[in-house]
């Protein structure tokens, strides 16, 4: 037992990934002040093609030449994630034409609207989504299981000094929500800033 699993016996074991097969990477490191983007993400797992939080940037070269680094075409992408529905999280969500995407209560493909509820739910083995609201009602976190660690996609820190956030619809379901994150994660990734390991310092 390694990782957050090992530092967090108390955090809720069903929320840790069953596999820990992925590998993951940010696409594009987001910012929340002189204009507003959201950091983009991706994870591969066997034939998953995974991109988290599509939205906003300057210019969709942004997300899709790194993905071209990686090998990866936007015909290619299997799924993406959608942390909540504002528009700088998703507005770029139609580059990838062949995608499954994926919200709080559905699944979208074509013309197909799969209900479903995020809570628990795994794309593989190694993703799983989980409810995380605070920031809006309906925010999920992706929990990436890999070799080394987990990481978590989500929406319930601007970046790794916020404390609060002042386009909260609920301060106190926020919290929770960086609880429950915290007690899985070894890596987060925020909506808007760099990726960061979680400490003591660690706004909760």
């Amino acid at each position: 037992m390694g990782g957050a699993q090992a530092r967090h016996m108390r955090g809720p074991m069903s929320d840790f990934p069953a596999a820990r097969t992925a590998s993951y990477t940010v696409l594009y490191e987001g910012y929340g002040s002189d204009g507003v983007a959201s950091t983009v993400g991706y994870v591969e797992d066997g034939p998953i093609r995974l991109v988290t939080d599509p939205g906003m940037v300057k210019h969709r070269s942004l997300i899709l030449d790194p993905l071209r680094e990686l090998g990866v075409t936007p015909e290619s992408v299997t799924d993406v994630v959608f942390s909540h529905h504002h528009p700088d999280h998703t507005l770029n969500a139609a580059l990838f034409p062949h995608a499954r995407f994926h919200d709080h209560w559905a699944i979208y493909s074509g013309d197909r609207w799969i209900w479903r509820d995020a809570e628990g739910y795994e794309l593989s083995p190694s993703i799983k989504l989980i409810r995380t609201p605070g920031h809006t009602r309906e925010d999920i976190t992706t929990l990436v299981g890999t070799p080394d660690e987990v990481v978590a996609y989500t929406h319930v820190w601007n970046d790794a000094t916020s404390a609060g956030d002042r386009h909260a619809v609920d301060l106190d379901a926020l919290h929770l929500g960086r609880e429950r994150v915290l007690a899985v994660a070894d890596i987060v990734v925020p909506g808007h800033g760099a990726a960061f390991v979680p400490d003591a310092s660690t706004p909760r």
